[in-house]
Protein backbone atom coordinates (compact mmCIF):
# COMPACT_ATOMS: atom_id res chain seq x y z
CA UNK A 1 0.00 0.00 0.00
CA UNK A 2 1.29 2.93 -1.05
CA UNK A 3 1.79 6.26 1.83
CA UNK A 4 -0.60 8.70 0.68
CA UNK A 5 -3.41 5.68 0.20
CA UNK A 6 -2.65 4.43 3.94
CA UNK A 7 -2.78 7.84 5.47
CA UNK A 8 -5.53 8.31 4.18
CA UNK A 9 -7.45 4.74 4.56
CA UNK A 10 -6.00 5.53 8.32
CA UNK A 11 -7.70 9.08 8.68
CA UNK A 12 -10.81 7.68 7.74
CA UNK A 13 -10.68 4.70 10.38
CA UNK A 14 -9.83 7.40 13.21
CA UNK A 15 -12.81 9.35 11.90
CA UNK A 16 -15.14 6.12 12.00
CA UNK A 17 -14.06 5.95 15.52
CA UNK A 18 -14.77 9.43 16.45
CA UNK A 19 -11.03 10.78 16.22
CA UNK A 20 -11.49 14.71 16.84
CA UNK A 21 -9.92 17.22 14.74
CA UNK A 22 -7.74 14.69 12.38
CA UNK A 23 -5.21 16.39 10.59
CA UNK A 24 -3.00 14.88 7.77
CA UNK A 25 0.20 16.21 7.23
CA UNK A 26 1.86 15.87 3.76
CA UNK A 27 5.64 16.06 4.22
CA UNK A 28 7.11 14.09 1.72
CA UNK A 29 9.19 17.40 0.97
CA UNK A 30 10.40 18.35 4.23
CA UNK A 31 11.27 15.12 5.79
CA UNK A 32 13.25 12.32 5.51
CA UNK A 33 12.19 10.07 7.76
CA UNK A 34 8.53 10.03 7.02
CA UNK A 35 5.98 10.87 4.38
CA UNK A 36 3.11 11.72 6.20
CA UNK A 37 1.73 12.91 9.82
CA UNK A 38 -1.47 11.94 10.91
CA UNK A 39 -2.77 13.85 13.75
CA UNK A 40 -5.84 13.04 15.80
CA UNK A 41 -7.61 13.48 19.39
CA UNK A 42 -9.37 11.34 21.48
CA UNK A 43 -12.21 12.53 24.05
CA UNK A 44 -10.44 10.09 26.95
CA UNK A 45 -7.68 8.10 27.93
CA UNK A 46 -9.73 4.92 27.15
CA UNK A 47 -10.54 6.66 23.63
CA UNK A 48 -7.02 7.82 23.28
CA UNK A 49 -5.81 3.89 23.72
CA UNK A 50 -8.97 2.62 21.63
CA UNK A 51 -7.29 4.72 18.79
CA UNK A 52 -3.96 3.46 18.98
CA UNK A 53 -5.41 -0.15 18.76
CA UNK A 54 -7.53 0.84 16.03
CA UNK A 55 -4.34 1.62 14.14
CA UNK A 56 -2.87 -1.50 15.04
CA UNK A 57 -5.79 -3.38 13.91
CA UNK A 58 -6.02 -2.13 10.45
CA UNK A 59 -1.95 -2.16 10.54
CA UNK A 60 -2.34 -6.13 10.97
CA UNK A 61 -5.05 -6.57 8.74
CA UNK A 62 -3.68 -4.91 6.09
CA UNK A 63 -0.01 -6.56 6.29
CA UNK A 64 1.48 -3.33 7.10
CA UNK A 65 4.35 -3.40 9.52
CA UNK A 66 4.31 -1.56 13.09
CA UNK A 67 7.92 -0.27 13.23
CA UNK A 68 6.86 1.06 17.23
CA UNK A 69 4.52 2.40 19.44
CA UNK A 70 5.44 4.70 22.53
CA UNK A 71 3.17 6.10 25.35
CA UNK A 72 0.62 3.39 25.98
CA UNK A 73 0.85 3.94 29.55
CA UNK A 74 -0.60 7.37 30.35
CA UNK A 75 -2.66 7.40 26.75
CA UNK A 76 -1.60 11.19 26.49
CA UNK A 77 -0.06 10.98 23.51
CA UNK A 78 0.36 7.86 21.41
CA UNK A 79 2.73 7.41 18.41
CA UNK A 80 2.12 4.65 16.26
CA UNK A 81 5.23 3.96 13.60
CA UNK A 82 4.37 3.30 10.51
CA UNK A 83 7.06 3.94 8.78
CA UNK A 84 6.11 6.22 5.40
CA UNK A 85 2.88 7.57 8.22
CA UNK A 86 3.38 8.17 11.65
CA UNK A 87 0.29 8.60 13.51
CA UNK A 88 0.18 10.28 16.58
CA UNK A 89 -2.77 10.27 19.02
CA UNK A 90 -3.52 13.02 21.83
CA UNK A 91 -5.16 13.78 24.70
CA UNK A 92 -6.75 16.97 23.60
CA UNK A 93 -4.29 18.94 26.68
CA UNK A 94 -1.55 16.97 25.24
CA UNK A 95 -2.22 17.89 21.37
CA UNK A 96 -2.80 21.64 22.75
CA UNK A 97 1.18 21.23 24.83
CA UNK A 98 2.73 19.43 22.10
CA UNK A 99 1.21 21.54 18.82
CA UNK A 100 2.58 19.19 16.73
CA UNK A 101 -0.07 21.29 14.10
CA UNK A 102 1.93 23.99 14.69
CA UNK A 103 5.38 22.80 14.60
CA UNK A 104 4.79 21.33 11.20
CA UNK A 105 2.27 23.86 9.74
CA UNK A 106 2.38 25.70 6.37
CA UNK A 107 4.03 29.10 8.08
CA UNK A 108 7.21 26.87 10.05
CA UNK A 109 7.46 24.98 6.93
CA UNK A 110 7.64 28.08 4.74
CA UNK A 111 10.48 29.55 7.25
CA UNK A 112 12.12 26.10 7.46
CA UNK A 113 12.16 26.63 2.98
CA UNK A 114 13.68 30.34 3.85
CA UNK A 115 16.20 29.38 6.33
CA UNK A 116 17.29 26.62 3.66
CA UNK A 117 17.61 29.11 1.44
CA UNK A 118 19.50 31.99 3.11
CA UNK A 119 21.86 29.07 4.29
CA UNK A 120 22.28 27.93 0.30
CA UNK A 121 23.05 31.59 -0.44
CA UNK A 122 25.43 31.83 2.76
CA UNK A 123 27.31 28.53 1.09
CA UNK A 124 27.28 30.19 -2.14
CA UNK A 125 28.85 33.56 -0.45
CA UNK A 126 31.36 31.52 1.13
CA UNK A 127 32.75 29.90 -2.12
CA UNK A 128 32.46 32.65 -4.21
CA UNK A 129 35.11 34.41 -2.11
CA UNK A 130 37.16 31.80 -1.89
Amino acid sequence: MESEQLAKALQEVLDEKKGVDIELMDLREHSTFTDFFLVVTGTSSTHVSALAQEVDFFACKNKVQVLGSEGNRDSRWILVDLGDVIVHVFHADARELYSLDKLWSNDTKLLNKRREKEMLDLDANIDDNS
